[in-house]
């Protein structure tokens, strides 16, 4: 990254290395986010290929050595384990308040992920599913505190450089996203399974070291810890989480010990808990008599757009799963004739973000102008009816697939960019509306907030999955799509009434 430094003035005595005009400690965490990003979207990339290797639901002449699983179960373990990772957000953020401070936990956080990739890298389910668990632990700490560094690099929320510091701190999360599939990818599902873990390991690690190296350039703020444990309150914690493991422990040795377990004790729950812990956040905070009236009316707009983001993800995040099944065993593999593996349809979001980011900036800015822009609502409800729509789209080469042709791969790559123009509608649309939603006490946790609704809508296709629904049916694919696009039409014909919830938010 040397050759993107330059000298420049920030505005004090003298001059400093800038990153393209921003402080120097965004290079630092621009690059541990790429390799962050690039270990966990390449090992994502492989999870239900490897999930389904040597089994029926693999496709044929695939390379075995996986867990042999069926689609179904490998759709459910693939969205608990999304969902964990966001639900993660929420106490990772709490960490980085109360207990070690964003830097500190970024660079734990960055040990337990890499540790995560390593357990992947050896065979074994169990080595498996422990990788899987430390990945998601350690993906939400740093989620939840690596952004909050970026913010620390800057003079206040006033500071002109803040946006687009963000903005390419943004290109660095997909850049990683899109490299990662033609490496991790290719090399996991073509050559071996574990050497592609092994791979994702190596890229947590490379990002490990530069933070380690970089972190004298960050802000001091990352250092402290805004509002730490008293002692009182952390023995409180200590005894509560050593209560709630001992008797975890004690209930699962009983139903080995029985022999009763399978899989399904573990997945059931967490999925459970997944649909529950959103729930209960919001209710704990809309019955908070602290809350004001315009507080308790924003919340109750709120959650309008939560159950839209929800629906919005469970047919989203199914590109890991769903169409990634489909595009190894019922698409082609090559385009005038240049073989590919089907990991790389994984790049095709990031890719797309990368493009169409800058467009829809513009348009808004355009469209704002005219006094034409959408408010926030529209947007939100563009975002269903295109994400359902794109399920309509998957229909078709479902319906062509049927007699075993394989489809052209164009098909996969309209849906996931029809998907990813439903996303740019909604996602940084609900990042913004959530800051401004917030009740002033619930500030610094609404975001986490905002995660817990990926992990519902996750959780949503995992229970459906372990319920025994097929979701590669097109009958189910049909019912998501129409439930999609009906929630887009509601939120658009209730828009006023959620808009006179929403207050002065527009």
């Amino acid at each position: 990254m040397a050759s993107s430094l330059t000298t420049a003035s920030t505005g004090t005595p003298g001059s400093e290395k800038t990153f393209f005009g921003h402080p120097r400690g965004l290079a630092t965490l621009f690059m541990t986010e790429m390799w962050e990003r690039f270990s966990y979207y390449g090992m994502r990339a492989l999870l239900v290929y490897y999930i389904v290797s040597g089994g029926a639901d693999a496709a044929k002449g695939s390379q075995g050595g996986g867990l042999a699983m069926d689609a179904a179960m490998a759709t459910a373990i693939y969205s608990v384990y999304v969902s964990m990772v966001y639900l993660m957000a929420m106490p990772g953020g709490w960490f980085g308040d109360r207990v070690w401070g964003a830097r500190k936990t970024v660079a734990i956080a960055g040990f337990v992920i890499m540790g995560g990739h390593v357990a992947l890298a050896l065979p074994g389910q169990a080595m498996f599913f422990a990788g899987l668990a430390l990945v998601a632990v350690g993906s939400g700490l740093l989620k939840a505190n690596i952004s909050t560094m970026v913010g620390h690099l800057y003079d206040g929320p006033e500071d002109p450089r803040r946006d687009g510091g963000f903005t390419l701190f943004y290109v660095g999360i997909n850049l990683g996203a899109f490299v990662a599939p033609f490496v991790i990818g290719t090399v996991g599902k073509e050559v071996n399974w574990h050497l592609g873990f092994a791979l994702a390991a190596v890229g947590m690690g490379l990002g490990l070291v530069q933070f380690l190296i970089g972190t004298r350039h960050l802000s001091p703020k990352s250092s402290l810890v805004p509002n730490p444990l008293s002692p009182e309150e952390r023995r409180g914690i200590l005894t509560k989480v050593a209560l709630v493991t001992a008797l975890v422990a004690v209930f699962y040795g009983a139903v080995v010990a029985l022999g009763m377990y399978t899989l399904n004790w573990a997945l059931v729950p967490l999925t459970l808990a997944g649909l529950v812990i959103p729930v209960a956040v919001l209710v704990r905070i809309k019955r908070d008599k602290d809350l004001s009236a315009g507080e308790q009316s924003k919340m109750n707009g709120y959650i309008w757009f939560f159950v839209a983001a929800a629906v919005f993800w469970m047919i989203y995040d199914q590109g890991g799963s769903t169409l990634s099944l489909f595009a190894d065993g019922k698409t082609a593999g090559s385009v005038f004739g240049l073989g590919f593996s089907a990991t790389w349809y994984q790049s095709l979001n990031p890719l797309f973000v990368m493009a169409l980011a800058p467009v829809f900036a513009w348009l808004w800015l355009w469209l704002a102008r005219k006094n034409q822009e959408p408010n926030t609502i529209v947007k939100f409800a563009m975002g269903l009816v295109l994400v359902g729509a794109s399920f309509f789209v998957f229909i078709v080469p479902m319906n062509m697939a049927g007699d075993g042709t394989l489809v052209s791969p164009m098909w996969l790559v309209s849906i996931y960019m029809i998907q990813t123009i439903g996303e740019l509608c909604l996602s940084p649309v609900g990042l913004s509306v959530t800051t401004k939603m917030a009740p002033q006490k619930y500030a610094s946790q609404m975001m986490g907030v905002w995660f817990l609704a990926v992990t519902a809508g996750d959780c949503t296709t995992g229970l459906l999955s372990l319920a025994g629904v097929d979701l590669n049916g097109t009958s189910i694919i049909a019912m998501q799509a129409a439930l999609a696009v009906a929630a887009g039409f509601a939120i658009y014909m209730y828009r006023k009434k959620v808009q006179s919830l929403m207050g002065s938010v527009h």
